[in-house]
């Protein structure tokens, strides 16, 4: 198979805040709006940018990560996209060089150019100079250009541009504005689906913000690149005649599009459901519990009785549960939200859980199940008491100390890790249809 080419920017900056997801937004809206086909994919394990990229773009929204997802997995996602887009943006993940593997090295990996988004309040030539350094400080990457964000006038962006050389253009300049921000909460963006209506109107006045910056024809600077065809094992039918339950709503919404795709590419049928409003649990051989916000829902989540006991019945059947971060939450006995108001969950595991204010754990780490590794990350803001004994723990990316716990009670497998399917599916199908449904086994345990 031949290469595809595609017109490809990688958008970065020197470190978080400096406006990367607003900007990538905007610029797909306003391309959108042209009539242009824009994927966007975003770095590393992130849920929530990817809810708001794919409402700005209007197209599915992909993470790449190479040690979670691997190399060959991201070049195969990366050469789809480029068979049907006019243009891929690729959102960095904190600054240009940090983590491993990082937003540069993903870059380098696929060659894709990068703009380096800064913002650039207070000062002038200085932010020439700090791009300047960034985009030299390795040789195995390509810089397109400098995104001014936060430039407040004529003469500010006249004062950074004159100072950049001709090998380092500057693309835009952008004036701060309140309209094009994005809501935020404790773990980063607030969800697509809770403000949907008012992320529309931001990105409509981020696509205006763009254009009124004179960078409208930027489409016409991103110089096409070659993505090439890549291999993949093929996905054997593990779930083949199998229903797979998954927990799907304001309070359970951090699931990855790749998850899906494979529960449904090993042959599982997929069936949403929402713990806060549902009545009945659909009739399944398995149940997934993803991460999200239960702690926002907690009171609902408690109130809805019928649907807290028939999870209890579906668990003490002994039937596959995997529940993660925020779905492990919802099978302790209790959770305390961040008001501290205490609510009961479903019980399936003994132990409380607790937000807390200050930042939680996140990083990257191997889960070490049973059934096998499965590459997964960690970030949360809340804490667990009173749990069983562990029957492994994470293996972190890069120290010894131990990583997040994992519990294995009948057939539930517990943790706050979010697991990346693709990157074991023998592991994940073993999981889900795991059956303690031997009566005596069941009491055995108990």
């Amino acid at each position: 198979m031949k290469a595809h080419s595609c017109p490809a920017l990688f958008l970065v900056a020197p470190a978080s805040g400096q406006g990367k997801t607003t900007i990538t937004a905007a610029l797909a809206r306003l391309l959108t709006r042209q009539g242009k086909k824009v994927r966007i994919f975003k770095t590393g394990p992130d849920y929530l940018d990817p809810q708001i990229l794919e409402q700005a773009s209007g197209q599915p929204v992909v993470q790449l990560d190479m040690w979670m997802a691997g190399e060959e997995w991201c070049q195969h996602q990366l050469y789809i996209a480029a068979r049907e887009a006019d243009l891929i943006l690729v959102e960095g993940a904190m600054g240009i060089f940090d983590g491993e593997p990082s937003s540069a090295d993903l870059a380098a990996r696929f060659n894709i150019p990068m703009a380096i988004i800064m913002d650039v309040k207070g000062m002038a030539q200085t932010a020439a100079a700090i791009a300047m350094g960034l985009a030299n400080y390795r040789d195995d990457v390509q810089v397109a250009g400098l995104i001014a964000n936060g430039c407040s006038t004529d003469r500010h962006r006249e004062l950074i541009e004159s100072a950049l050389p001709e090998s380092l253009p500057l693309l835009a300049s952008l004036k701060r504005s309140e309209d094009v921000a994005l809501p935020e909460r404790h773990l980063g963006l607030v969800q697509a689906s809770e403000v949907r209506d008012e992320l529309e109107q931001r990105f409509e006045n981020g696509a205006d913000w763009i254009e009124a910056s004179g960078a409208e024809n930027l489409y016409e600077q991103i110089k096409p690149v070659d993505f090439f065809p890549q291999s993949v094992p093929q996905v054997n039918l593990l779930l083949k005649g199998k229903t797979i339950a998954v927990a799907k709503d304001a309070a359970f919404s951090f699931i990855y599009d790749a998850n899906i795709q494979l529960l449904q590419d090993m042959g599982a049928v997929v069936r949403f459901f929402s713990p806060i409003s549902d009545q009945q649990l659909p009739e399944a051989d398995a149940l997934w519990l993803p991460g999200g916000y239960p702690e926002l829902h907690a009171q609902a989540l408690s109130n809805n009785i019928a649907m807290l006991a028939q999870i209890k019945a579906f668990f003490e059947a002994g039937k596959g549960v995997l529940a993660e971060c925020g779905g492990f939450l919802y099978t302790l006995e209790s959770l305390t939200d961040l008001e501290e108001h205490r609510y009961p969950m479903a019980a399936l595991l003994s132990g409380h859980g607790a937000m807390k204010g200050k930042r939680g754990c996140q990083g990257m780490q191997t889960a070490l199940f049973p059934e096998g590794d499965v590459r997964a990350h960690a970030h949360h803001r809340s804490r667990s008491s009173g749990t069983p004994e562990p029957i492994a723990y994470g293996r972190r990316q890069r120290n010894q100390a131990d990583g997040e716990a994992i519990y294995r009670q009948l057939g539930l497998s517990a943790t706050y890790l979010h697991l990346f399917f693709p990157s074991n599916p023998q592991a994940i199908a073993d999981l889900l249809l795991a059956d303690f449904s031997n009566k005596q086994l069941i009491e055995d345990v108990s």
